[in-house]
């Protein structure tokens, strides 16, 4: 695990409504999230949750208000702010035909840097997946699948911003540990996460986390 800080900016939400549908899922959200805290979004199915996460990392159209990293929106300057952001979806975003290495290196690639395939296995030994580091992605169990997305985390050079929706789907007991603890090891070092989860959480009342039910 990479332990140096994290260079983080605010994260900033000013009078945010969101529509879809034809329908308002919030309206006038105004947060500041400073580095250093997890925000854990919560709430009924078609609350917002997901939605929340996609504004936040700029996937989705506001109808009001704006999401600023920083002094800047979002907007502003996209490469910028995508290179300081890891955003994984509530189902894993891997190719199929390639191996749990060659995904790494390419979502790698998307995120705007590059690493070596000693760099993928190294973070997917930090995961316990070492023996499955070669194994194609079609072969693997949804567990697992989720664990070797989750792995882009342990990549050298952490960027600042964790968008994760429901991250711990799929997560056996001793991954669901060590991906909480992974999660305050990056608040500790100065970096922001922002997560939506159905479940309760050994790091819910800690001193990092902040609140948000929609």
């Amino acid at each position: 695990m990479n332990n140096s800080l994290v260079m983080s900016k605010t994260l900033r939400l000013e009078s945010i409504t969101c529509m879809r549908g034809g329908k308002t899922l919030f309206e006038d959200l105004s947060l500041e999230i400073q580095p250093g805290t997890i925000l854990r979004i919560a709430g009924d199915n078609g609350s917002g949750k997901s939605s929340l996460l996609r504004i936040l990392c700029g996937l989705l159209p506001v109808y009001s208000g704006q999401v600023f990293w920083g002094n800047d929106s979002i907007h502003h300057d996209r490469d910028e702010f995508n290179s300081e952001l890891v955003y994984l979806g509530h189902i894993p975003a891997l190719k199929a035909d390639l191996t749990a290495i060659e995904n790494l290196v390419h979502l790698a690639l998307l995120g705007g840097f590059s690493i070596s395939t000693a760099d993928a296995l190294r973070a997917l030994d930090q995961a316990g997946l070492a023996s499955q580091a070669n194994r194609s992605i079609r072969t693997l169990s949804q567990g697992q699948k989720q664990r070797i997305a989750l792995a882009r985390l342990r990549l050298p050079n952490p960027k600042a911003l964790w968008i994760l929706d429901e991250p711990f789907n799929a997560l056996d007991q001793q991954a669901n540990q060590a991906l909480q603890s992974l999660l305050i090891q990056h608040v500790e070092r100065g970096g922001i996460v922002a997560i939506s989860s159905h479940q309760s959480l050994a790091i819910d009342d800690g001193p990092h986390v902040m609140r948000l039910s929609l």
